[in-house]
């Protein structure tokens, strides 16, 4: 048990240290506003980034030639482009798509032929005189390549389903374009149709499983006995 001056002693060291404490904190705090008072704050100054050019526009033109491999295509060669390759490819369709009669596959081509016979003559001698300007006297036999390989480019297999539903809404959407403006819906929709030409991932569950049987080893009903197998 401490005695009453012990007691005492520790009393007043606790108030000695509790105010030595209080005072060190105000010399502390007055000694940090001087600080700040006397040292003059600094500027910081923004830094100079270099300036973000935008992107070079691409022309129609440019985006025809990346997507066919046809050089030096004009504005008017690119809008002959498109609509000669979404004919070919609604032409595919209307061959490949027949299994089912509610597509309307054939007849859809049909009055797409006749809704827009004059740009699909116009974009036909355009394509015609692109590679006759280009290739001299082999232009006709190019322009048949050109064809040909447009339309074996639509030939699909895998993605048949998803190629014949988007011919068959492109077709329809087809008729209710005004004559004359043809090419511009066919620039704006190649690229999306181009997309259904790639055959959606398979479910695993249906995917067939190439794989061996297991078949189960037979053990001898007779072992050491040849005559019971008889």
């Amino acid at each position: 048990m401490p005695t009453g001056f012990e007691s005492r002693m520790r009393r007043n060291v606790s108030a000695h240290s509790k105010s030595g404490l209080l005072l060190a904190l105000v010399l502390l705090c007055g000694t940090s506003q001087a600080h700040a008072k006397t040292t003059p704050a600094k500027k910081t100054t923004p830094s100079k980034s270099a300036p973000v050019k935008p992107a070079p526009a691409v022309s129609s033109a440019a985006q025809s030639s990346a997507q066919s491999g046809l050089p030096n295509l004009t504005a008017k060669d690119a809008r002959a482009d498109a609509t000669w390759s979404m004919r070919a490819g609604l032409n595919v369709a209307a061959l490949q798509c027949q299994f089912s009669p509610f597509l309307m596959s054939v007849p859809n081509y049909n009055a797409f032929l006749r809704q827009h016979s004059d740009e699909l003559a116009d974009s036909f001698n355009t394509m015609t005189g692109y590679f006759v300007r280009t290739k001299g006297k082999t232009g006709q036999r190019a322009f048949d390549s050109y064809a040909t390989r447009t339309n074996q480019g639509y030939a699909t297999f895998d993605a048949q389903y998803s190629f014949c539903e988007a011919a068959a809404v492109l077709a329809r959407r087809a008729l209710s374009v005004p004559k004359g403006q043809f090419a511009d819906f066919a620039q704006a929709e190649l690229p999306q149709f181009r997309t259904s030409l790639v055959a959606p991932p398979r479910s695993t569950v249906l995917a067939p499983r190439l794989e061996w049987a297991n078949v189960p080893i037979l053990k001898d009903p007779c072992p050491g006995n040849p005559g019971c197998r008889r």
